[in-house]
């Protein structure tokens, strides 16, 4: 059985109202940076579009927005769950849901701001699920990821979906296993189901939005990335790492976030600082380039360079009601 979102809309749906105002580009882009002089021009809150800034306490790694930007203009939809549990997609519209009913008790608007195209997609497109989750498969795939190996059904994945496997990390389990459930339970590639849905099939047509993306060149990413992991970890992040596993621990969504896992490597000794810091820009420009393809499949997104002196400008023009 497939489940769908209802094509109809509902206009007391503050999802479906619309205006929807986004601001968002690849990590290291300056969306934090730039959003609340944006939010405060058009009198908006902040609602983040990320996947990892609802965990509480993954502050460092997840380069959250500190207390200097948060007391310039309210941040909403971060630090809702701790890092030991499950938080989905489906969880993060409802939570969207409720901050636009709140504001719009206040006559307030929301400036969505991130890079979780997922999330980006849900809000303005409906929720993707595809088949149902069949526990029993699912719990078959699980045995096997334990006695197998990631690496087992990674190879798996690839021969079914080569596409899916092209945009995950090996090591992803949550969204490989996703994936090879999908094609077991209905013959097709998840990425063949999401391709109907970037398509636009279930759309609600009441969902107006306004997209901007920061624009950053591969060589400017390739300078801010080191700068950025270098100043994550002297800000704290192997003892921010640390102090999670070792006190509520990490769930499996919130293990996934990027870099964590190194950073317990280079806590336990098994690597050294160099070394680590290798591993994170790698697959910090890894997903960066993800983000991007991801963000390309939105025509509507108007793309402004980041760090041109008429960006405020330009992006205000495009959002501005």
């Amino acid at each position: 059985m497939v489940q769908e979102e209802s094509p109809g809309g509902d206009p007391t749906d503050p999802l479906e109202s619309g205006p929807l105002l986004f601001l968002v580009g690849p990590t290291a882009s300056g969306k934090s940076e730039l959003a609340p002089e944006v939010a405060a021009a058009l009198g908006l809150e902040i609602g983040s579009l990320d996947s990892m800034l609802v965990y509480r306490g993954m502050d460092i790694g997840t380069a959250k927005p500190g207390a200097d930007l948060r007391e310039r203009v309210a941040h909403h939809l971060m630090d809702l769950v701790l890092p030991s549990e499950s938080y989905s997609v489906s969880r993060y519209v409802e939570d969207a849901r409720s901050l636009l009913r709140d504001l719009g008790r206040r006559s307030k608007g929301a400036l969505f701001v991130g890079g979780t195209a997922l999330y980006l997609k849900a809000l303005t497109h409906g929720l993707f699920r595809g088949p149902e989750v069949d526990p029993m498969l699912r719990a078959e795939l699980d045995r096997r990821w334990e006695e197998q190996g990631a690496a087992a059904l990674f190879a798996e994945l690839a021969a079914v979906d080569p596409e899916s496997a092209a945009r995950l990390h090996p090591n992803d389990r949550k969204r490989v296993v996703r994936a090879l459930e999908v094609h077991a339970q209905s013959g097709r590639p998840l990425s063949q189901w999401q391709r109907q849905w970037r398509d636009g099939e279930g759309r609600s047509a009441g969902r107006e939005r306004r997209i901007v993306a920061l624009e950053v060149s591969v060589e400017e990413l390739d300078r801010r990335i080191p700068l950025r992991t270098r100043a994550l970890l002297e800000g704290g992040w192997v003892e921010e790492a640390r102090r999670i596993r070792d006190g509520v621990g990490f769930g499996r969504t919130a293990a996934a976030a990027l870099g964590y896992a190194d950073v317990l490597e280079l806590a336990d000794g098994r690597i050294d600082r160099a070394v680590c810091e290798a591993r994170v820009n790698l697959r910090t420009r890894q997903f960066a380039r993800r983000q991007r393809t991801w963000l390309r499949q939105f025509p509507e997104i108007r793309w402004v360079a980041a760090g041109d002196g008429a960006a405020l400008r330009q992006i205000l023009q495009h959002l501005g009601r």
